[in-house]
């Protein structure tokens, strides 16, 4: 699985492999308004999680590994509360189906794997997804959470040599 998360939009994605050739199972995100608190935000994130996970466990009976993408350094003192808020609330998601996050991947090294540059768009991050999953060209994700979710997933099979994928240098 791979988490894109925020406090607004977070992405999640399960992907499966089979004889180094990932397929999506799902992607999908969860909106939360600035007319709701931060309790009330973090409280639908946890219960998404939650769900998600159950979906995800349901399906396959087992998670080998959930990958969450790191978060760099910020000039806005409130923007690391909110995006640890939101890690909190999926780590206690997750938890309660005895699942925890294995490791992180940063923004740039998921960017240079999928994208081939470290200062890719999220345009050209989706497109690599898609080759990568082998959905077609016109295939839509929801939202940007949604494919950057697919992404670290894809960003971190690649640097585990588990998917075959151009990894830029």
């Amino acid at each position: 699985m791979g988490l894109d998360l925020s406090l607004a939009s977070p992405g999640f994605a399960a992907v499966s492999v089979r004889n180094r050739k990932p397929r999506l199972i799902a992607a999908t995100h969860v909106r939360t308004g600035t007319d709701e608190n931060y309790a009330q935000r973090y409280e639908a994130i946890e219960a998404f999680t939650t769900l998600f996970i159950r979906e995800q466990l349901r399906a396959a009976g087992r998670i080998c590994a959930v990958i969450r993408e790191s978060f760099p350094p910020s000039r806005n003192p409130r923007l690391p509360q909110t995006i640890y808020g939101a890690w909190a609330a999926v780590d206690r998601g997750l938890h309660k189906y005895g699942v925890e996050v294995a490791d992180v991947i940063s923004p740039t090294d998921v960017k240079k794997r999928i994208a081939g540059s470290g200062k890719a768009e999220k345009a050209d991050v989706a497109e690599g997804v898609r080759k990568l999953l082998g959905l077609p060209e016109d295939y839509r994700f929801a939202t940007d959470d949604e494919s950057d979710a697919c992404a670290v997933a894809l960003a971190w099979l690649i640097g585990q040599n588990i998917i075959d994928g151009k990894v830029a240098e």
